[in-house]
């Protein structure tokens, strides 16, 4: 089980958290929404729950919850711009489709 971070958003956690002050590493997630089924949620994480897996790619902690790895076990996570619109991207092998939006996806 892995979770990848690209380096150029390996280097936008550490620099998220750094200009935040605080948090220990970035929290991936998926919730259920959006007209494919599921969504990633990503924020920063302050404390570590008992049923987290923490992985750590580049310097950086992954933290995903046991439910979420299920849907996220192998995925690279990049960060990108396009245009006026930046932010992380997912290379998720378990996903066998994506809505047209790309907001969420299913397996």
């Amino acid at each position: 089980m892995s979770i990848q971070l690209s380096e150029i958003a390996a280097t936008r956690v550490q620099n998220f958290l750094a200009n935040r002050g605080k948090g220990i590493g970035l929290r991936l997630g998926v919730k259920t929404t959006g007209c494919s089924g599921l969504a990633y949620v990503i924020e920063f994480v302050d404390e570590i729950q008992a049923d987290d897996e923490v992985f750590e790619s580049r310097g950086v902690k992954v933290v995903i919850d046991h439910k979420s790895l299920l849907f996220l076990d192998g995925t690279e996570v990049y960060f990108g711009k396009d245009g006026l619109n930046e932010g992380f991207l997912f290379k998720n092998p378990n996903a066998k489709d994506a809505c047209g939006c790309g907001e969420s996806f299913t397996v």
